[in-house]
């Protein structure tokens, strides 16, 4: 039988569809012998697989270069980290989040803020100046007034780009801006509980300008638990020029006596909002570690 390979770029209900260099789409299921073993399939890895008829069966999983934890995709060249101006409310926290997650895969990302239309005044300027002083690019866009979306459509392409963000900040809408005919489907952010409905139900990848645009699922909030907490001070790229200062190797930046971190925190040489974040994100960790503990 011949062994055929290709890129998943969807999987939904046990089946995976995977695109072949033709640009065929195969749907697929897991080879029994692979259910065996320890194996986490998910959209962007390259597979190999057998065809037999119409349908698939996927046989091996090739080595990744990159693999997102959260949306969970692999093989990424950018994560356009979309978070919204208003309705529902900008959040440091959840933006932070998404960035660490990047840059602990090792994955390029910028942020999409979206719906600067109805932007609270001085968030969209507190917002670049935070971020860009760091190194990150910051996109103004608003899908309903056309606000930015040349700059961003320009910046995704010839890429395999994800969009991740919170339910209801405009990840399918602004993709649709970005190309009117993939036409996905919107909602709108329930004022009740000020956050909006899951549209997206599954990570797809969408044929766009050389490359592929990759809607995922939205999240009402987003667990970092299974991060390992020494891991965590690396995703945070400005801590590491004032982290070799630490009177501590292996210092968290929380409680240690001269903490260099903590010390540009104080001098206004990190943000407060970002270390904020941190410490949030490490007490979540440390939580789960000791409920772990005494089980």
């Amino acid at each position: 039988m011949i062994i055929n390979q290709g890129r998943i770029v969807k999987n939904y209900m046990g089946y995976y569809y995977v695109e072949t260099a033709t640009h065929e789409i195969i749907t697929c299921k897991v080879k029994g012998k692979m259910k065996q073993n320890r194996f986490s399939l998910c959209t962007g890895d390259y597979v190999k697989f057998e065809v037999s008829g119409s349908e698939g069966m996927i046989t091996d999983i090739l080595p990744r270069k990159n693999f997102l934890l959260r949306p969970t995709v692999a093989n990424i060249d950018l994560v356009v980290v979309t978070v919204s101006c208003a309705n529902p409310d900008f959040s440091f926290l959840i933006t932070d989040k998404l960035l660490a997650l990047a840059e602990m895969a090792r994955i390029p990302g910028i942020i999409c803020l979206t719906k600067v239309d109805i932007a609270p005044e001085g968030l969209v300027e507190k917002c670049c100046e935070l971020y860009e002083r760091i190194g990150y690019k910051v996109f103004l866009v608003s899908a309903k007034a056309g606000i930015g979306i040349e700059e961003l459509r320009a910046e995704v392409s010839e890429k395999l780009t994800v969009f991740a963000g919170p339910s209801g900040v405009g990840k399918s809408s602004t993709l649709n801006a970005i190309d009117p005919s993939l036409n996905l489907v919107t909602s709108h952010v329930s004022e009740k509980i000020g956050r909006g409905r899951h549209t997206t139900r599954f990570a797809h990848f969408i044929p766009f300008a050389g490359g592929y645009l990759a809607d995922t699922p939205g999240f009402g909030n987003l667990n970092m638990e299974e991060i390992e907490a020494d891991v965590l001070p690396h995703a945070f790229r400005e801590f590491v020029k004032y982290a070799h200062h630490c009177r501590f190797t292996t210092c968290s930046h929380t409680h240690e006596p001269n903490c260099a971190v903590k010390e540009a925190v104080e001098a206004g040489e990190i943000a407060t909002s970002r270390y904020n974040s941190y410490t949030s994100i490490m007490q979540e960790i440390l939580t789960k570690k000791e409920r772990e503990g005494k089980k």
